[in-house]
């Protein structure tokens, strides 16, 4: 199976050294220092159990990679739009894309029976470029729990325990493309279900991540300190609600998954940096609308009220703007 992960920073650099090390045809698609590193030094990856440097073949120019079975998105949000036209030379007509990329995924409505289907999620995906480039057809989902960063070019390092991936159709049948994807990745160490209702997961993934994320900017707390606050608790608590509401009013109510969250949380990746505060750190623009706002867009869209959620996006994307980390066109692919 060749696969290519454009976008080769925390996650993609995760899954794209994992993959190498087992011998994958894995290409990545970076930039900059990072992909300058990883040509000289190769790409090492630390976790807690081990530390390996992998070879795999990098590049910056998409085009010299040519068609390939499967392209994981491993890019921020907002950056996805801004590469539909480079990414076209990875297309083939079999051509599988995993988006593995927080908040809504662009083809979200496709095949949705309703009112709904079909509809453009405008917070990911504003001029239609990712569903009328890639298309929805070719899309099947993909949820990442890695705790992971990149603390300097070429060096990946994972904080948690245990990675996992889930991944889906769109009308959740178990297909061939999910199955050839989930033999590769689970082969590389990691493990990953096919999930027979993509778009409950998508919801409870969105709970961590409306939740723990700009709060981890505005607080510059990392997981844990949160959940062993009485007080931030019970704000993290009903964010958590609010998404659910959300869901639940679009058909794919992901029931109450709180507590199991915040345990989660607590005993895997209490020290974890959320990335938006990584991004904060590091001075780069945030993953804001794609994740909070995407959920208050279909919080009008659905007609639930989340005062907690508009409140947090409000002091969130001043906070971002703030300091210029908000951002506005699509930003170039990268760590």
């Amino acid at each position: 199976m060749k696969v290519t992960v454009y976008g080769a920073g925390a996650i993609g650099g995760h899954l794209g050294a994992m993959m190498s090390r087992k011998g994958h045809d894995v290409s990545l698609v970076a930039r900059g220092a990072h992909l300058e590193a990883m040509r000289v030094n190769g790409l090492r990856l630390i976790t807690r159990d081990e530390e390996f440097v992998t070879h795999p073949r990098v590049t910056g120019d998409p085009s010299a990679l040519g068609p390939q079975d499967c392209v994981v998105m491993t890019l921020k949000s907002y950056q996805a739009p801004g590469v539909v036209d480079a990414m076209q030379p990875l297309l083939g007509p079999d051509t599988t894309v995993a988006t593995a990329m927080n908040g809504i995924p662009w083809w979200y409505f496709y095949k949705l029976p309703g009112k709904w289907e079909n509809h453009r999620v405008r917070s990911v995906d504003p001029d239609d470029r990712q569903w009328n480039r890639i298309g929805p057809e070719r899309a099947i989902g993909c949820l990442t729990y890695v705790a992971s960063e990149v603390i300097e070019p070429g060096v990946v390092k994972s904080t948690g325990t245990g990675s996992k991936y889930q991944i889906g159709e769109p009308d959740g049948s178990e297909s061939e493309r999910c199955k050839r994807f989930q033999a590769a990745v689970e082969a590389s160490g990691i493990i990953c279900e096919i999930r027979p209702d993509i778009r409950k997961d998508i919801w409870v993934k969105l709970m961590g991540n409306v939740a723990y994320n700009p709060t981890s900017a505005l607080t510059l707390a990392h997981t844990g300190a949160m959940t062993d606050d009485p007080r931030m608790e019970a704000l993290l608590r009903r964010l958590m609600t609010e998404v659910i509401s959300i869901g639940a009013a679009l058909g794919a109510d992901p029931g109450d998954k709180i507590d199991a969250r915040i345990s989660g949380t607590r005993e895997r990746a209490a020290f974890h940096k959320t990335s938006m505060l990584q991004d904060l750190e590091r001075g780069r623009p945030m993953e804001i609308v794609p994740i909070v706002g995407a959920a208050a867009e279909l919080a009008r869209l659905a007609g639930i009220n989340t005062p907690t959620i508009d409140t947090v996006l409000a002091l969130v994307q001043l906070r971002a703007s703030m300091t210029g980390q908000l951002p506005g066109a699509a930003q170039d692919v990268g760590a």
